[in-house]
């Protein structure tokens, strides 16, 4: 049993460190809204950040991925639970948030986003809700 709580740990780890970058690259599409056009140095320091960060999120979005497959192979009964199923399908929109945000940070690059500062700032608190979905369903196990 003590292996199957290492992985649990390690998995916990990476999907909070996963989703520690899903809440702060949109925040920093929200300041790359709200830089000045002539503002060449800033705009390329916060694209530099944000293309790390997402370098870094899909490392762990990966790792967060495979270390739950390996806990669903360790316990299969969960299979046949609905909790699971429900976790699963929020795996599978936080996958599709993350890999917008990467057609986000490509239009910046181009300089083709089109949305605003406030848009970013809603679309920011998508992740936490998703976040917070997923743990209870997981604490919880409603049904």
């Amino acid at each position: 049993m003590s292996g199957y709580l290492w992985v649990k740990a390690l998995h916990i780890v990476f999907v909070s460190s996963w989703f520690a970058g899903l809440f702060y690259l949109p925040r920093l599409f929200v300041n790359l809204t709200q830089v000045p056009s002539d503002s060449h140095a800033e705009r390329e320091r916060l694209l530099l950040m944000a293309r790390k960060l997402y370098r870094f999120a899909s490392f762990l979005m990966v790792g967060a991925i495979a270390l739950g497959v390996i806990l669903v192979a360790m316990q299969p009964a969960w299979l046949h639970m609905g909790w699971l199923h429900a976790k699963l399908l929020l795996v599978v929109v936080a996958i599709g948030y993350h890999h917008m945000c990467r057609g986000m940070l490509r239009s910046f690059e181009k300089l083709e986003n089109r949305r605003r500062e406030r848009w970013f700032r809603v679309f920011n608190e998508m992740a936490v809700l998703l976040f917070a979905a997923i743990v209870v369903l997981v604490v919880v196990k409603p049904f």
